[in-house]
């Protein structure tokens, strides 16, 4: 019952880890999260949460945009996902593909990581456009299909369909925790592993 040492290198590791990813987290704002009809707008909010306290737990660099909030067309990131972001810079556009705004792209290069693990609304636009470019410079893209929906079911379903046969992978929040957490062994996270599934509810009972 030994873990293999030393551990795979976790900047070239094929799978998710602290070190090869990034988080980007893209126009979780009211208009947009109040027009989701393909997920209950409380479970979205809480499984959006859920991801940026993983990434803030495993220090992924987290690149958040707002869209239309200096036009004032539009209010800025709702207060709960706010609050666990508030000590990052949020990059706000009029594009809605975020990956044709120059501060966005800047932001998301400079993280100089291959993987991202990309949330945005709705999953049919504003997930779908900068995916679709990431994946087309090379790039590894991960959805987290339980924290994004869209403005109706096919549309969300639609969407997702599109993004796999691009190349995309699909996950879901319990998978990502257990990847970037991957051993038991790593005790600096234990903690926040096990606050964090019990927080999504895959440990109920224990």
């Amino acid at each position: 019952m030994t873990s293999i040492t030393p551990i795979r290198s976790p900047k070239t590791d094929w799978l998710l880890t602290p070190e090869n990813a990034a988080v980007v987290i893209i126009d979780y704002q009211p208009t947009q999260i109040h027009s989701v009809n393909s997920i209950n707008t409380s479970e979205l909010i809480r499984n959006i949460v859920i991801v940026a306290q993983a990434a803030k737990a495993y220090n992924l660099p987290i690149v958040l945009s707002t869209v239309n909030v200096a036009t004032t067309r539009n209010q800025e990131t709702i207060p709960p996902l706010k609050q666990e972001l508030a000590d990052l810079p949020s990059y706000d556009r009029t594009s809605i593909n975020a990956w044709e705004d120059a501060q966005f792209l800047a932001a998301v290069r400079n993280t100089n990581r291959k993987k991202l693990i990309m949330c945005a609304l709705w999953t049919e636009a504003c997930l779908t456009f900068p995916a679709l470019d990431a994946l087309h410079e090379g790039l590894e893209v991960f959805v987290v299909v339980d924290a994004v929906g869209g403005t109706s079911q096919r549309a969300h379903e639609t969407a997702l369909d599109r993004l796999q046969q691009a190349g995309a992978r699909l996950i879901t929040i319990p998978q990502l925790i257990c990847e970037l957490q991957r051993d038991w062994n790593r005790q600096a996270t234990v903690n926040d592993f096990l606050d964090l599934m019990f927080a999504n509810g895959a440990f109920v009972g224990l």
